[in-house]
């Protein structure tokens, strides 16, 4: 299940990625590396403070062949994605539950702290969606009054939660996911912001 998790968020991710940068007007190439950064660049960051090098794409090509994949769906069938904005929601939604599992899981393989683990599964899921923003000129949706991070934070201490029910691993994913998507959704659905700032 775990596995599968990856390879979807991986997927979901990329498409994400594909999809911003088509509505961005890229050449092929653009499109590709957006795509890429925004699969792996979390992950990324995430084996890199700790220590785990080579990073996960560079020991198994089977996240580039996904990411490939998503790259290739995402161009054949551009003209099936007729509503871009909500396709590119419903993708990086999916990404943002399953990668944020995916970081909490690699913390507690390696013993550390539930509060690191919810911060790695938290980068992990928010900060390819950083890089895809930057390198498309937008504001990232992590640093703007839209709900993202925080519900990373939350989906953490779900699991974390749950956890000490010695629930199934599977079922546990599940309801990890599922909290992170639902929230996100609903956050939409009913316009929840968190307050901004502004300099007087």
């Amino acid at each position: 299940m775990f596995h599968l998790l990856d390879i979807i968020g991986t997927l979901a991710f990329a498409m994400s990625g594909a999809l911003t940068a088509m509505s961005k007007k890229m050449d092929a190439f653009g499109v590709f590396i957006i795509a890429f950064v925004t699969a792996v660049g979390g992950g990324t960051l995430r084996d890199v403070l700790i220590g785990r090098t080579p990073v996960g794409w560079m020991l198994n090509l089977e996240y580039v062949y996904v990411i490939v994949l998503a790259f290739v769906l995402a161009i054949v069938f551009r003209k099936k994605f007729d509503r871009l904005r909500t396709s590119l929601f419903l993708f990086d939604t999916i990404g943002l539950g399953v990668f944020t599992l995916i970081g909490l899981e690699k913390g507690i393989g390696i013993g550390l702290h539930p509060m690191i683990c919810i911060a790695l599964g938290t980068m992990t899921a928010c900060f390819g969606g950083v890089i895809r923003d930057i390198l498309c000129t937008e504001i990232p949706v992590i640093f703007r009054k839209e709900i993202y991070a925080t519900i990373c934070i939350i989906g953490g201490i779900v699991f974390f939660i749950f956890k000490e029910f010695n629930l199934n691993d599977d079922i546990l994913y599940l309801i990890t996911s599922l909290v992170i998507i639902s929230i996100r959704l609903m956050a939409v659905k009913f316009k929840w912001y968190l307050p901004t700032f502004e300099s007087k």
